[in-house]
């Protein structure tokens, strides 16, 4: 029997409303990063502060997971997803009010906080409903959703830029308000949970052996991974759009977007693709292949991207290794820890690594100043190949139900 009979309608749905909720979260995150020239131009930033500004819902985004997280363990992961979608919506519109740095600052350390929950109650929705022979699947589809929402913001940024600015673009951040209306309504919470919240795993259990050495693996592994993808992704927009004097390629934002396309086309289906190979080889050798193929590829992009034949051969393989290994910190979370502290446990992990690369925008930013976007591209695939160590050590242990 065909694997995707063995998933009943109740968990596609439950699928659905995790994969809308980072579709959602990618789009408000991405369309900074398409907007971040035009901005930068604006308040009439440096590369380096502009870099920097991009980085403040990293560093709010770890508290919004140890929120979030400990709401979802507490109060359910549905009820948190929904939440978390509401928070980071409201705020990205209020984002277009903004009148000087310091209100922009304001606004996007806010929209942090719901950002850092999002991603963590999701995947851990999909984790605990799915099928654990599955399970790699279904939240391989869940992270392909962070393509599609990027593909979203580089249409909605090629035709809202050009024709009115950066401003009504963060308007539009209202709208994924309206998805959590039909997550309260829709979504029942996990069995898995409902029976861990007889028994709750305290949050201090997670500073107490043997889950203290998972945590701090665990956070290691999402500060080399996020590190690098955003030190990466966040300014490779800026890379196609900056000109050549520094060390960019000189497109026009139509034709930066246009290309960025097939990258995220790329990363779709490496966001699914991966899934099926860990479920198939192991979740930890899957990592590993995918990281070290990316470390790899960066250069290259980075380095020899102005001529077309890479910008259209590197960049759809970045896109699919660079994004794909993503799909495997859902599942290695939510096999580490026991239900009670999953949810508090993996917002930790990854929002303390999404705040601490919050360094990695501004440093490539400083270092684009100095040698070129391209040259300093180049550099994130040392973190790559760091996150390739650590996942060395993670056991192959059986999944947890």
């Amino acid at each position: 029997m065909s694997w995707y009979r063995e998933i009943d309608r109740a968990q596609w749905r439950v699928l659905l409303a995790a994969q809308l909720g980072w579709i959602l979260d990618a789009m408000d995150v991405l369309l900074f990063s398409f907007a971040l020239t035009t901005i930068r131009d604006e308040f009439h930033l440096t590369s380096a502060a502009a870099g920097a500004l991009a980085a403040v819902p990293m560093v709010t985004s770890a508290l919004g997971g140890l929120l979030f997280g400990y709401l979802s363990d507490r109060y359910g992961r549905a009820r948190a997803l929904a939440w978390s979608i509401l928070f980071f919506s409201v705020f990205t519109a209020l984002t277009a009010t903004s009148r000087s740095v310091a209100e922009l600052v304001l606004w996007r350390a806010i929209v942090g906080i719901g950002l850092g929950g999002e991603w963590a109650a999701g995947s851990v929705l999909v984790a605990e409903t799915w099928p654990v022979r599955h399970r790699a699947k279904g939240i391989g589809l869940m992270q392909s959703g962070w393509a599609l929402g990027y593909m979203a913001a580089a249409i909605l940024a090629a035709v809202a830029l050009p024709l009115w600015g950066w401003r009504p673009l963060f308007l539009l951040g209202f709208l994924p308000a309206l998805v959590t209306w039909w997550i309260r309504r829709s979504i029942p919470e996990p069995q898995v949970w409902r029976k861990a919240a007889d028994s709750p795993t305290r949050p201090s259990d997670l500073l107490r052996p043997p889950l203290r050495a998972r945590l701090f693996l665990l956070t290691v592994l999402c500060c080399c991974l996020l590190f690098g993808y955003w030190g990466l992704f966040t300014w490779i927009p800026a890379y196609l759009s900056s000109p050549v004097a520094r060390g960019g390629l000189g497109l026009s934002i139509v034709r930066s977007s246009a290309w960025m396309i097939p990258m995220q086309t790329g990363a779709f289906f490496g966001y699914i693709l991966f899934g099926f190979f860990a479920d198939r080889v192991g979740r930890r050798t899957a990592l590993v292949a995918f990281v070290l193929i990316t470390a790899a590829l960066v250069p290259v992009y980075g380095l020899w991207g102005r001529s077309t034949a890479v910008l259209l051969i590197a960049g759809p393989l970045i896109g699919f290794f660079g994004h794909g290994y993503f799909s495997s910190l859902g599942v290695i979370a939510a096999e580490m820890f026991p239900p009670g502290a999953r949810n508090t446990a993996q917002g930790f992990s990854y929002n303390v690594g999404r705040a601490l690369s919050a360094l990695a925008p501004a440093t490539v930013g400083a270092l684009a100043d100095r040698h070129g976007i391209g040259a300093a591209l180049a550099l994130t695939s040392v973190l790559f190949a760091g996150a390739a160590a650590v996942s060395l050590s993670i056991p192959q242990a059986p999944p947890a139900p």
